[in-house]
């Protein structure tokens, strides 16, 4: 079992509502070597006065970035704070289940891989799970991971030991999460998902996926000015993406 240390990325914005329970849950976790870097991209609400006093724990740290500069900096600016062998994204409105990174990493042990995934469970604006599972395939390819953006942000862990720290730096354009796992994938890394739910997918209403149209656009910008598809093949992708969003949504 590894013992190494995870840097847990958390990107703060406006977040005071919910960040209290998302640090709950990292502080509950079975494995106990992590640190968490929780980057505040320009809050304008309370979120620095209800992470101060987790800061207390020399694990907790928090960096304050002067302007907003979006989730993509804000989880770069974690990356290159990151001490740790291990990088773990986590976003300021989701929960871990407790044993998440020990079940986690002992996954990547077994498989020896260098990027992994788990499955979730979606939750109510309460931090509620609801029973509705999204189900992860146990190995996923670059050409498998344009049709189906399957890997939730919450669930991933990067082996810094394995991945030059260029293909973990993500992108900044919409969707810069599934455009990152893209990145990696294309470099010929596979990609391992551990087919247990360890994550609540707090679904919050106003968040840019709980807009369809807006999810549809970033989707489809990724497939014609990032992945630089033609149109044709960005359409045939799309359909394959259209009709597994569908399906986890049933």
């Amino acid at each position: 079992m590894y013992t190494d240390l995870v840097s847990v990325i958390i990107p703060v914005h406006n977040a005071a509502k919910f960040i209290g329970d998302t640090i709950a849950s990292v502080k509950s976790q079975t494995y106990e070597n992590y640190e968490v870097i929780m980057v505040d991209d320009h809050s304008e609400d309370d979120s620095a006065s209800v992470i101060a006093p987790y800061l207390k724990d020399e694990r907790f740290s928090l960096i304050t970035l002067e302007g907003k500069g979006g989730a993509a900096n804000a989880r770069n600016r974690g990356i290159k704070a990151a001490k740790g062998r291990f990088i773990a994204f986590l976003d300021a409105d989701d929960i871990w289940f407790p044993d998440k990174l020990e079940e986690q990493l002992a996954f990547m042990e077994k498989h020896s891989c260098a990027f992994s995934f788990t499955a979730y469970e979606y939750a109510t604006q309460d931090g509620v799970g609801v029973a509705k599972i999204v189900q992860v395939p146990s190995t996923i390819t670059y050409r498998e991971a344009i049709k189906n953006t399957t890997i939730f942000t919450s669930t991933v862990i990067f082996d810094s030991s394995r991945l030059e720290e260029s293909l973990m730096m993500m992108p900044d354009v919409p969707s810069e999460d599934s455009a990152t796992w893209w990145q990696v994938l294309r470099s010929g890394i596979k990609g391992y998902g551990l087919n247990d739910p360890k994550t609540l997918y707090r679904r919050s209403a106003g968040t840019l996926s709980s807009n369809k149209l807006t999810a549809i656009k970033r989707i489809w910008n990724l497939y014609r000015n990032v992945e630089h598809f033609s149109i044709p093949y960005s359409a045939y992708c799309f359909c394959f993406y259209a009709a597994n969003a569908v399906f986890r949504r049933l």
